[in-house]
């Protein structure tokens, strides 16, 4: 447990560096033009880090259930967070997800950070959202992984 809590801080704390030096005057000119993207992926991974750490402290202390078959999800977790929040900005920019009927969003990050934060913290229910809108919007039906026992 103790390797996990300390990969997840040590996640948590690269994100912040990126964070940081994305407010630096040393970012590069083609990074400085991909700032959203980037900092809603690093949003989508701190949501990440935050669920697993909560997740470390409710099975290990509260529950007392602790399982290493788990540990690859927390390893991995983080990742899929980073991924969600970035595929958040790519929905909204696009105009698939819609945040609010004012027109001003895209003049103000706030709610593409908001919306990444969301998707990192729960992936689950992120991927279950998209699988949705691609079911109304296109025809696609859900994956296996999405459809209840009953479903299939």
């Amino acid at each position: 447990m103790k390797s996990i809590v300390s990969y997840l801080i040590t996640f948590l704390a690269m994100i912040i560096a990126l964070m940081l030096f994305l407010q630096s005057k040393w970012v590069p000119q083609w990074a400085a033009d991909q700032q959203l993207i980037t900092r809603c992926t690093l949003i989508g991974g701190v949501g990440g880090v935050i669920y697993c750490l909560r997740a470390v402290y409710i099975n290990a202390c509260v529950r007392k259930c602790w399982d290493e078959q788990w540990h690859p999800w927390y390893y991995i977790r983080p990742v899929v967070s980073l991924i969600s929040g970035g595929v958040s900005w790519l929905f909204l920019s696009a105009g698939l997800l819609i945040l609010d009927a004012d027109d001003q969003v895209n003049s103000n990050p706030t709610g593409f950070l908001a919306l990444a934060f969301i998707a990192g913290y729960n992936v689950d229910k992120f991927m279950a959202k998209l699988e949705q809108l691609a079911e109304s919007a296109w025809g696609i039906e859900k994956s296996r992984s999405s459809t209840s026992k009953d479903e299939r």
